[in-house]
C-alpha cells in the first residue's frame, strides 16, 4: 500500500445497530464533509481496523469490535488514504464524546443516507450497507 501523502491513512468505522448506520457531524468540515462516520488517524503499530474501533471509542463511547475491511482507498475530496471496517456494536451507548471535534450524531436509517450523504458513499460501503441495513429492515417488517 502506498501514501499518497506524508499524512497518516484515515480508519472509518461502519457501526450497524438496529437498522441503522451511526453518522457524526464534525466541527471541522474536510472539503464538503459534513456527515460522516467516526474516524481518524491510523496511529504508527495500528491497524486499520484497531484504529476505527478506538476512534470509535473516543469520539461517542461506544464500545466496538471490527468483523471486516471492507475496503481501501484515497478519498477524493481529501486525497487521504482512507480505510473502512464494517464493526458491530460491543457495548455502550452513543454520545458525542469528543466535543471539540464533533457537534453531534445520528443513527441513519438506509433511506436517510443521501440526505447525510449526498455526494455518494464508497461502493464497498454503499454494499455493506445495502445488505446489512435492508436484511434488518426486512426483519422489522416480517
Amino acid at each position: 500500500m502506498t501514501e499518497q501523502t506524508d499524512k497518516p491513512g484515515i480508519a472509518a468505522a461502519i457501526v450497524v445497530r438496529d437498522g441503522r448506520v451511526l453518522m457524526v457531524q464534525r466541527r471541522v468540515k474536510e472539503g464538503e464533509l459534513s456527515w460522516q462516520f467516526p474516524a481518524g488517524e491510523v496511529e504508527a503499530g495500528e491497524s486499520a481496523e484497531e484504529a476505527a474501533v478506538r476512534e470509535t471509542t473516543e469520539e461517542v463511547g461506544l464500545t466496538v469490535k471490527a468483523i471486516r475491511l471492507l475496503g481501501e482507498r484515497v478519498h477524493p475530496k481529501t486525497g487521504r488514504q482512507m480505510s473502512y471496517a464494517a464493526c458491530i456494536v460491543v457495548s455502550g451507548t452513543a454520545t458525542v464524546v469528543d466535543t471539540e471535534e464533533l457537534v453531534e450524531l445520528a443513527w441513519v436509517t438506509h433511506e436517510q443516507i443521501p440526505e447525510f450523504v449526498p455526494y455518494g458513499l464508497f461502493e464497498p460501503v454503499q454494499q455493506y450497507l445495502d445488505e446489512a441495513l435492508r436484511s434488518a429492515a426486512s426483519r422489522e417488517d416480517g
